[in-house]
């Protein structure tokens, strides 16, 4: 029993409230779509797909200090192996619900997911590489196959439409700027172990700097595209909602510069918690009025 609840503890369920605003992002950009789809695909992302995946990075990576969700994480062991493999294989199955196609595209997400902690490939010890993997397909790619999930053909202009790949992109840069700052108070860990990350490769301040830029770029494209298509209330939201996490990067930077052991865990998780729950909290809002 001990085992077992070791193993969900490392599968972080609570972790997908991170990634929810590409799924409410995704959605708030079509037209119309079947309510009983939408709630399948998100249990088969949020509940499957994202917990196996945590699950499995935690296996190889075998973590003996914080990581994104656990202050203090349990020791890994062999029922967690089972237990993620159960998932992948259920959130497949759920998939073919969904679509063939579909399912398809999240096994992709899947096997790639496995590729960045898996021993035999560890695309986690290339920093450049497993940025361009991880924030691709946890932004770009997901955001795309959620609408086609949701029955936008693959073939229609729609899904395939400057602003709508625009908009794709949005979501990669976004998280080309979330991403770093989670590794940012790992680094030691990171490199006892062979794996050099981004925020590593980049140092402290290179990766502040590095996320100021992406997290710039991301709202730059976003205004170009909503002002364009006269959503200039709704990037007006989107930014009001982005601004506590403006004002806490700003904080935590200049904290850092008087006390480098500002970098740590509670910091980097209270940045992700204001980013995630104020996009999910606008974007949600934005959806029910649209």
């Amino acid at each position: 029993m001990k085992q077992l609840q070791d193993a969900v503890t490392l599968l972080r369920l609570p972790f997908f409230v991170f990634l929810l605003p590409i799924y409410l992002f995704s959605l708030l950009h079509i037209d119309s779509f079947d309510f009983w789809e939408a709630v399948l695909i998100f249990y088969i992302l949020h509940f499957f797909i994202y917990p196996a995946s945590n699950g499995y990075n935690s296996y190889y990576d075998r973590d003996e200090g914080s990581i994104g969700g656990l202050k203090s994480p349990p020791k890994v062991n062999p029922v967690l192996y089972r237990l993620v493999l159960a998932l992948d294989v259920s959130s497949i199955l759920l998939s073919l619900l969904i679509s063939p196609i579909f399912a398809g595209l999240m096994i992709a997400y899947i096997l790639a997911s496995k590729a960045y902690s898996y021993d035999g490939i560890r695309l986690k010890k290339y920093p450049i590489i497993s940025t361009i993997v991880v924030t691709f397909f946890q932004g770009a790619f997901l955001y795309l196959s959620i609408q086609y999930g949701l029955g936008v053909e693959a073939t229609s202009t729609a899904l395939y439409s400057n602003k709508n790949l625009g908009l794709a992109a949005f979501c990669t840069l976004f998280l080309a700027g979330s991403y770093p700052i989670t590794q940012i108070y790992q680094h030691e860990e990171d490199a006892e172990r062979g794996d050099k990350t981004l925020s590593l490769l980049l140092g402290v301040w290179g990766t502040f700097y590095f996320s100021i830029f992406c997290f710039s770029a991301a709202f730059t494209l976003l205004g170009f595209i909503y002002l364009d298509l006269g959503y200039w209330q709704r990037f007006l939201f989107i930014l009001i909602s982005a601004s506590p996490v403006v004002l806490h990067l700003s904080k935590w930077m200049m904290d850092v510069k008087k006390d480098p052991e500002q970098v740590n865990f509670e910091r980097t998780m209270k940045m992700s918690m204001l980013s995630s729950l104020g996009f999910n909290l606008i974007f949600g809002l934005l959806l029910s009025f649209s």
